[in-house]
Parts: structure tokens; sequence; C-alpha cells
């Protein structure tokens, strides 16, 4: 034992908020060991969540000193209660703001630690528009729910020490002070935990350097927590906005990109027939498309553009942005996800590395990746020639028998000679795409929808930017698609009347957030009828 202890009225508290995998129980238990090592009663509890994300538990610990003289052991809680939480770790930032919610952070006792990287929530996921809670918001709120916050991206610093965050949130409880043991007891708890010792050190000793870096108030505040590792709510497009022209077109040199320097003659053209506002987008909706199809099809998505342009350029602001938010939604809807392109980004070499990077694969493990599939009757028509696809659909014995094989769906093991070659052979049916079903009907809608923009741009500009944001309820493939794309129908049907109408722009707006609310359409309808 390092130190000597006072007597105190009421055990030291942490809870611990972790995700399965996230190794949290590895975390309490280092904690635990660390703890009974230095002269404490130690006492560790969790409780399982929910199926949320991977499966959310809390982990909740005591610890009360052994006092010289005393030999009773103390009776401690087995669970955290409201306002009398001394440290709150969360690893991950949804994880942070339901640990504010359960009332487990106060702004008289307790020191906040947590990562501020996100795992989107099934909640989340699903939305048709953008569900995704408002980080900033998370932070806002436990900030003014903690004593001390202590916010970092810990899942990055341990991706990048080779290790898992439990590590990484050791060092910053460390480097936190809230807990009464030398840095090096820490560092002796992972090594006699045996297992990843070297690399979990490495995140330790990082997270304890961003621990303390936000203790330290910033000079021009007297704060006690600064936020490490986050970007203001606005800096992606305040970067974009910075991009000269040529840095702009220097995107195209990425050696990343599956078409390189195929696409130059596409991006001069960009440069010398486009507003600098919407370069940006136009460059990264030309990688989409010849990566999705080939160069031609890039050229064809400025082609379709060019009407845009032009009206845009007599009827706009000089902002283009409407020509900036159609070029957006015309890329994603070039790009459709039929059977061809899903195959295609399943059996991507950087698919799997990065499938093995995020799930720690070893050079002595092996790597399975089995795929759960669900293909309609429809979705095998959309692949085919328009004709064949017609005949398909018409044919109830051959949907019929369609739709009993995949009943059930598919789980088909990628990483197997098999379903590898199975699925490689369908991506490499691009060549054919053109003559699909799909794509010739995708073509029209997108025309369709193009000249509606260019219409109603002479009119009303803001109305022309809402009618290019209503292409955003068009999402997924099977049924979340034919829902999107009934909904942006119904959209579509009423803008003759609605142009016609005071705040027709408002109202335009209000039936696409209407549609992206559900998948269903109850709301927009309801939105309809009032």
């Amino acid at each position: 034992m390092s130190k000597s202890f006072t007597p105190q009225s009421r055990p030291i508290t942490m809870a611990i908020l972790a995700m399965g995998g996230e190794g949290g129980g590895v975390l309490a238990d280092w904690c635990v060991d660390m703890a009974e090592r230095n002269g404490f009663w130690a006492q560790t509890t969790s409780v399982p969540g929910v199926a949320q994300r991977t499966g959310t538990t809390v982990y909740y610990l005591e610890f009360f000193p052994k006092l010289a003289g005393e030999s009773k052991e103390p009776v401690l809680s087995t669970m955290a209660a409201p306002g009398e939480v001394d440290i709150v770790v969360a690893s991950e930032l949804m994880e942070a703001g339901r640990a504010v919610q359960r009332g487990f952070v106060a702004p008289t006792v307790t020191t906040f630690i947590t990562s501020t990287h996100r795992v989107y929530s099934m909640a989340e996921k699903m939305a048709l528009g953008d569900g995704r809670v408002d980080s900033e918001v998370l932070l806002d709120a436990a900030k003014k729910a903690a004593k001390v916050l202590i916010p970092a991206d810990f899942a990055k610093v341990a991706e990048n020490a080779g290790s898992v965050i439990s590590s990484a949130l050791f060092g910053a409880i460390a480097g936190s002070g809230a807990l009464p043991f030398d840095r090096t007891e820490f560092i002796s708890a992972i090594e006699r935990g045996g297992v990843g010792v070297k690399n979990s050190i490495k995140a330790f000793d990082a997270s304890f350097d961003l621990a303390v870096a936000a203790l330290k108030p910033a000079p021009s505040s007297t704060a006690v927590s600064v936020t490490i590792g986050t970007k203001p709510k606005d800096a992606p497009s305040a970067v974009i906005n910075s991009l000269t022209p040529e840095q702009e077109l220097a995107i195209i040199n990425d050696p990343s990109s599956a078409v390189g320097s195929k696409l130059k003659f596409l991006a001069a053209r960009i440069k010398n027939e486009f507003p600098e506002p919407a370069r940006v987008m136009l460059v990264n909706g030309i990688k989409r498309c010849a990566d999705y199809q080939d160069v031609k099809y890039a050229e064809a998505y400025l082609d379709r553009l060019a009407s845009v342009r032009e009206s845009d350029a007599q009827h706009g602001n000089g902002s283009a942005r409407v020509l900036e938010e159609t070029a957006r939604y015309t890329a994603l809807w070039m790009t459709y996800e039929d059977t061809i392109r899903v195959a295609d980004l399943k059996t991507r070499r950087s698919r799997y590395t990065r499938v093995g990077k995020e799930a720690l694969i070893q050079e002595d493990q092996m790597l399975q990746v089995r795929e759960y599939l669900h293909p309609q009757s429809d979705e095998f028509a959309d692949t085919l020639p328009t004709a064949l696809g017609k005949w398909l659909l018409r044919t109830k014995w051959v949907t019929a028998t369609i739709e009993r094989l995949s009943k059930n769906g598919i789980i088909l093991q990628t990483t197997a000679v098999h379903g590898y070659l199975l699925l490689y052979f369908v991506a490499r049916l691009k060549p054919i795409r053109r003559r699909s079903l799909r794509f010739n009907l995708e073509q029209a809608r997108i025309d369709a929808w193009i000249a509606s923009i260019n219409e109603v741009i002479a009119i009303d500009y803001q109305l022309a930017l809402e009618v290019s944001e209503v292409a955003n309820v068009i999402k997924g493939y099977g049924s979340t698609h034919h829902n999107g794309w009934a909904n942006f129908v119904t959209i579509m049907d009423h803008l003759d009347v609605i142009k016609k109408s005071a705040g027709a722009a408002a109202l335009i707006a209000e039936l696409r957030k209407a549609a992206l609310a559900d998948e269903n359409g109850d709301k927009l309808r309801a939105a309809l009828a009032r």
C-alpha cells in the first residue's frame, strides 16, 4: 500500500457505461485489482442492458480504504444512487447522455469521463432523414451536469495504439486524479492482466496525457473542462468552402480513387464550365458515378446538370445553391443501390481490410464474413434486361418461386470460395446495367425531376431549392426504396398546386420533413391533410 488514508464517511463510487466488446468488464476488473492491491475494500456489480447497438452494460464499483486497527468489512452498495457517483465513465457519447439522463452525473461530485466518438443507435440508423442526435448537444449537457468533464475521442486513441477502448479509458481515469492511486499502480494493474499489455499501456499513456490536458484551464477561460479531438459542428462545410479551385480539382488525383486520372478531363470541364461554390460537390459526383459505372456515366452526370447550371445562373443570387443541391442528389440518385452495386461493395478488398481492422484480427486468426441477404423478385427483375425484367414481374409462378426461396433470407459466407464467387459474378454484371429495367426507369425519373427544378426556378428560387431537396426521401433498396419513392411521387404530384400558394417553399419543406419522419407515409398524409 503506497498511501495512508484518513477516515471517510462513504466509499468512492464509480459507474462505467460500456457496450459489448469494448472491455468494460476488463476495465472494472483492473480498477478492483488495483484498489485491493493498495489496501481498499472493493466491489463491482454489472447490469446488462437491452440489445442497443451491441448491448450496453452498467458496471458499478465502490472502494473503501482499510484503516489501521479497523477489521470490520464495510457494507457496499450494488447499484449507483443518483447524485452520489464520484466518477462516471462512458465509452461513447450517447452513453454519456444516458448517464446524465439516469442521474448518475451530479455537478457537486462527479468527474465525468466520456469518449466523444459515436456508435449510432438503431433508431438513429433507421431514420429516413438525418436521425443522428447532435453531438454538441450531448457534450453541452454533459458539461452542465458534471463537476469536471473530460471528453476526448478515446476510441481513436485505442485504435491508434492497436488496443481496445477500455485501456484508453483507464488512462483517462488515472489522469483525472479522481482515484487516490499513482500512475504506476494503474500500469501495474494492466501488467497483472497479462493480455495485450504493450498496446494497452500505449493507449493508457496517450489518454492519461489527454485527461491531464483537459484539466488545465484554457487561457481565456476559467472552465475546468475542454473538448479534445472534436470539431465545431460546421467544420466540414468551413473546410470545403476554404478550398481553392485548384485544391478542389486535386481531389481527382487522389491515388485511392478507383478511377484516378481518367477523370482529369471532366475535372477541367468542371473548372471551366461550373461556378466555384458547386465544384467540390461536382468533383465528388463524377468520382462516385465513375466508380459506380464508368467515366462516360460521370460525363452524363455533368451533361444532366448543365441545364440546372444555366437556370441557376439566370435566376439565382450567385450562391449556386440549387445547382449544388441538385448535384448532390443527382449523384446519389444515379448511383442507386441495385444488386450489382451491393455485390460490388461487399466483394472489395478494402472492405475485408476494414472489417478485419475493426475486429482486431491478428495474423494467426481467420476472418469469416457472413452476409445476411433478403432478395425480392423486384430486385432480380431490376437487374435483368428491360424486356426480361418485365416478363419476370408479370409471370406469377416465377415471382412466387423467388419469394418462396428467399422467404427466410439467405446467409452467404463471402470469405468462402462459393459465397465470394457468387457475389463476384453479380458484381461483374456492371456492363449490362445500362440495359437493365431499373436503369432506364431511374434515368427517366431523374430527368423528370430536373425538368421540374428548371421550371420552378424561374418563378421561385427558394422553392426550386426545396424541390431539389425532395430527392432526399428516396433511399436504400427493397421496401425502403419503394416507400421512399411513393412519398416522393406524392409530394411532386402536389407541386403544381403548392407552387401557386404563398410560402410554397416552406410547404414543400414541411412535406419533405414529414416524409422523412416515418417510412410508411402516415405523417406525410397527415401533413397533406393539414
